[in-house]
């Protein structure tokens, strides 16, 4: 079969690319995340390093021109090469902004090369006559659909998880306002279950192949469209939403651009059936005459037509059927890549499990002990991964990563013989916080492999996963009763001992055992108090103590707090929200309410919220226009931002200026506005009525 090639599908996505790389890619914030030698960096391979950053800069360059070829059909191949190697180079980098969608741009990048993209409105097309308008190939298409199909029903699979069905995955979503036409007949609670959950699982199990149907394709591109519209709303994710968008019309038939494009010509562009040109890349079928012979479609010279397939048609057939069979074992690859397991399974940002787990980090600790010296203490968990999250404390792999170079850089502190053991508490999907792995565990002498289980990690305790709906009622009590109170569950292993600190600000902080046993010793009393289910007991702010599970089964109990400075905050917020508005109304014209707040230590901070709040008062007024005039002047400084550092580089490079200096200049002049934007805020907050 023969079939004019798309050339929107690429186009798009070579757009969709050069937007995103100043955003996602992390072009316009590459001198943050990847100019301080001293971090530590969770590549794929530990051999794998990033370049110095004026360098690094070149590579984004390289980047963006490729996604640009991409999008006009400009040295279609030479494009996709530069865009995909450097894409994958900075996508390898960094397992910390790993996702789907990230994966997603890297493979439909490389189906890209492999596809005749550049055949129809193309420059290449225009420059080159001979491939102007060419068929293309079948697979071509195959590759392309087969793809995204993947994207929706491995994701659907994925959602048969058990939490997801339930709705414990993602929790809250009906308060966006993107919800509020089914709000007038659902709660919010039926909303996150029936529209969320069970509405997202069954998009993604059926969309796909309902996309294929004739009968039934404009349903799925207009609830596909609609969910994808959805999330652009709900998430930051980036241009994932407007490329699956791009993507749906692959699979509508693949000559409507050119039917509906043919009335405006342009350069490249045809006019009928009878302007398109065979290609050698395809194979066409031969049809026989009523005179039995054998005669090619059409009158194309034999020399462009191939009825046989060649060795090189042979060779893509197997490219694309192992491309695919590589991405159905991808998704489900952890019975293999053990060591990639920690509480859910899988290559993080290869599985297509979008959105089905849900983390929430409690408490992350690292201790250290010098062998040598017999010294204890403790390392901030942030000071040689800045500006990166958490995720790396969910991995195992990025744990020993981390580890490893943390105790590489200690060498320059005179510590060359260390023990480092992690403590971290995470919830998954609602459930008890709970250790992720053990803390007694030296990790730098800890093994870790990728093909074998991870050995320093504890099980997430699913037996204890039916207590989220009591939870979850014991929660919405004390939240109905004060704002100003939270509550935090708790899950410890028998044997070992949860080191706690209440801060100041929390000084009503009481421990209630809901299973188990535990002894409960305040450090600084001395003093030990035994805990049985439902018994209480309070502990001191400012103050240290020790939970201690003694029962054979493992204990679950529940903090819960009251933030007295923040109600006092709150209160004297109040007081300051009535000055600054009688001022304002004319009510207290001697300012003598304002007198009050004179020696105040968190003037600054009413004046702030005040200005934020008025922000947020306003931007709900905006007209469509404002909105977008806001949206694209962020765009413009993320651009603009980007080609600035790109030139600092380029000059370095070439005439040897000191880069250095640039980006210390041009930190000067963005903390110069930054301030001035500050000064604003505070005026508007301190002369604003609210």
């Amino acid at each position: 079969m023969i079939l004019p090639v798309d050339k929107l599908c690429s186009s798009h996505i070579g757009l969709l690319m050069v937007i995103d790389i100043p955003q996602e890619r992390g072009m316009a914030v590459a001198d943050s995340r990847w100019g301080d030698n001293s971090v530590c960096y969770f590549p794929l391979f530990d051999w794998l390093q990033p370049l110095p950053l004026k360098w690094m800069y070149v590579v984004y360059l390289i980047m963006l021109f490729g996604a640009i070829g991409i999008m006009l059909g400009l040295l279609y191949r030479l494009s996709c090469v530069a865009f995909l190697v450097t894409y994958w180079y900075v996508f390898l980098l960094d397992k910390t902004s790993w996702n789907n969608h990230s994966y997603l741009y890297g493979l439909m990048a490389f189906i890209l090369l492999l596809c005749d993209a550049n055949r129809y409105r193309s420059l290449d097309g225009l420059l080159r006559p001979q491939i102007r308008n060419c068929h293309v190939p079948l697979w071509n298409y195959t590759l392309l659909r087969s793809q995204i199909f993947l994207v929706y029903f491995i994701a659907g699979l994925k959602k048969l998880d058990m939490d997801w069905v339930s709705g414990y995955s993602m929790q809250y979503l009906s308060s966006k306002w993107v919800f509020d036409p089914f709000r007038l007949l659902l709660t919010d609670d039926q909303i996150d279950l029936y529209i969320v959950h069970i509405g997202g699982l069954t998009l993604d199990m059926f969309v796909g192949f309902f996309l294929f149907f004739d009968k039934t394709r404009p349903a799925a591109m207009f609830f596909g469209g609609s969910f994808h519209l959805m999330n652009s709303q709900m998430f930051n994710i980036g241009m994932f939403s407007y490329t699956m968008l791009a993507t749906l019309p692959l699979f509508c038939y693949p000559d409507w651009p050119r039917r509906l494009l043919q009335w405006c010509p342009s350069p490249g562009g045809a006019k009928s059936a009878e302007d398109l040109q065979p290609n050698s890349h395809c194979v066409y079928k031969l049809v026989k005459s009523q005179t039995n012979k054998q005669e090619g479609i059409s009158a194309y010279p034999k020399s462009t037509c191939s009825s046989t397939p060649s060795l090189r048609h042979k060779f893509f057939s197997c490219v694309a059927i192992l491309y695919l069979s590589t991405q159905l074992f991808l998704p489900y690859s952890h019975g293999i890549t053990k060591g990639y397991n920690t509480w859910t399974n899988g290559l993080y940002g290869y599985s297509w499990d979008m959105m089905v787990h849900s983390w929430s980090t409690q408490h992350v600790r690292i201790a250290y002990h010098d062998r040598d010296t017999g010294e204890q203490g403790f390392l901030d968990p942030q000071a040689w991964a800045p500006g990166r999250n958490n995720r790396w404390s969910s991995h195992a792999d990025m744990v020993k990563q981390y580890m490893t170079c943390i105790a590489d850089r200690l060498t320059e502190y005179n510590i060359t013989n260390v023990e480092l053991y992690l403590d971290v508490w995470k919830s998954l999907n609602d459930r008890f916080q709970q250790r992720v792995y053990d803390p007694k565990v030296d990790l730098l002498r800890a093994h870790w492999g990728p093909f074998s289980k991870v050995s320093f990690s504890f099980p997430l305790l699913t037996h204890l996963s039916d207590w989220r709906k009591k939870l979850s009622e014991i929660q919405d009590e004390l939240s109905s009763s004060s704002n100003y109170t939270d509550v935090v569950f708790v899950a410890d292993f028998p044997g070992l001992t949860l080191e706690n600190y209440i801060q100041p600000d929390l000084g009503n902080t009481s421990i209630t055992l809901l299973k188990g046993k535990v002894i409960v010793e305040i450090v600084d009393k001395k003093k030990n108090y035994t805990l049985t289910e439902g018994q209480q007991i309070q502990v001191p702010a400012a103050a240290f103590h020790n939970v201690h599970t003694v029962s054979s089964e493992p204990s679950c109990y529940m903090y819960i707090f009251i933030n007295t400075t923040m109600e006092a905050f709150e209160l004297k917020l109040e007081e300051y929200r009535h000055a600054v508005n009688a001022m304002a109304n004319g009510t207290d014209k001697t300012g003598e309410l304002m007198k009050q707040f004179d020696d105040d230590p968190n003037l600054h901070q009413y004046g702030e919220k005040l200005a934020k709040e008025g922000r947020q008062k306003e931007e709900k007024t905006y007209s469509p226009w404002q909105i977008a005039t806001r949206f694209f002047k962020r765009k413009y400084k993320k651009f603009t931002r980007s080609f600035s550092f790109v030139h600092g580089a380029l000059k370095s490079i070439i005439f040897g200026d000191s880069f250095d200096d640039f980006c210390q200049t041009l930190y000067k002049e963005e903390m110069d506005q930054k301030n001035q934007e500050e000064m604003d805020i505070r005026l508007q907050g301190t002369n604003s009525p609210l």
